[in-house]
């Protein structure tokens, strides 16, 4: 195996672990053994268990952003929509880990507030695209900007707790949470 492939396969081994366990759980040693490989030969890669955690919360993050992205070939509502849809999907699969992702970056550890935050701004700008919000209302201290960074903590916490519920107990689908969320979103826009 060539050494980027090896690093890949190290990498992929810790998003899948991550499905069920917070990063701050994964233990290098289930890694190493499911890999067929030596602690040493993971530290080739990644020289710090830190760097392996930033590696993997880093790869979780682009998943999350590779599979939230709307097709650009549908109309702006329907990309809103589907970008939504995909990001409730996401929390919803692999619920424990997202919230193990936001209580790392709340509880301040550095790899993990990094990768969260540039997650977060990486969503935030695509909703300001589909939106068409001119490029000052796109500033960081900009009130639009900052409203629909708020915005999605607010969706991102409905997605939890909606995803935590048992599935005979959620009063409306998904389909419903999405719907309401973009409602939210008009509404706040107006403030």
């Amino acid at each position: 195996m060539s050494a980027e492939d090896r690093k890949k396969q190290l990498v992929r081994i810790g998003l899948m672990m991550l499905r069920t366990q917070p990063i701050h759980e994964l233990s290098i040693d289930a890694i190493v053994s499911e890999a067929g490989v030596s602690r040493s030969v993971l530290f080739e890669y990644f020289p710090s268990k830190h760097d392996y955690y930033l590696a993997v919360i880093s790869a979780a993050g682009r998943r999350l952003l590779r599979l939230t992205k709307p097709d650009a070939s549908r109309p702006r509502d329907e990309q809103l929509r589907e970008l939504l849809l995909a990001f409730v999907a996401f929390i919803s699969r692999r619920r424990r880990a997202y919230i193990s992702f936001v209580r790392g970056a709340a509880g301040g550890d550095d790899y993990a507030v990094e990768v969260y935050a540039q997650t977060r701004d990486t969503l935030a700008d695509r909703v300001l695209d589909l939106l068409d919000v001119s490029d000052a209302d796109r500033e960081p201290a900009a009130q639009e900007r900052m409203r629909v960074h708020a915005w999605f903590a607010y969706v991102e916490d409905l997605a939890i707790e909606w995803s935590g519920l048992p599935e005979q107990e959620r009063r409306f689908t998904d389909q419903e949470l999405v719907a309401h969320a973009i409602e939210a979103l008009q509404t706040l826009r107006k403030l």
